[in-house]
């Protein structure tokens, strides 16, 4: 299993962020690859997702564990486990962070081919590129 941790100060205050992350409709706006996505019953979402020209259909298990942090992990394969935490910096500055865990295998297995898309240099410009989107998406909402 490989563990990536990235994070981006965004210019909200933390309910802001906050409440960004939690609109799942909205993720296809500012994640690389989902081409759609919907919240379900019972803290599930469901995510259209294409990477490495491969399409697939995920269902995830959403939850929020603690002082605002957003845990979240896949039903099926590829199996991806991660969070959100954020912290504030200031009264409108908030620092988000983002963890993934994941087998490189297995997502080569699922989108990626031998050098496709499981590469690590390819995830890390892949979920640094998603929270820059995420700042952009969340800032222009003020």
């Amino acid at each position: 299993m490989s563990t990536l941790e990235e994070h981006v100060d965004v210019g909200v205050p933390i309910a802001k962020a906050w409440d960004s992350l939690h609109r799942v409709e909205n993720y296809s706006r500012f994640v690389e690859g989902v081409r759609d996505a919907h919240a379900e019953p019972q803290g599930r979402a469901h995510l259209d997702v294409e990477a490495g020209g491969r399409g697939r259909e995920l269902d995830a298990e959403v939850s929020d564990r603690g002082e605002r942090v957003m845990e979240w992990h896949t039903m099926g394969t590829p199996e991806l486990t991660g969070s959100f935490s954020l912290q504030p910096i200031d009264r409108n500055r908030t620092r988000v962070q983002a963890r993934l865990e994941y087998d490189p295998d297995a997502l080569r297995a699922a989108f990626g081919g031998p050098r496709g898309f499981a590469q690590a240099s390819t995830i890390e410009r892949i979920v640094r590129t998603d929270l820059q989107h995420f700042k952009k998406y969340v800032e222009r909402g003020r």
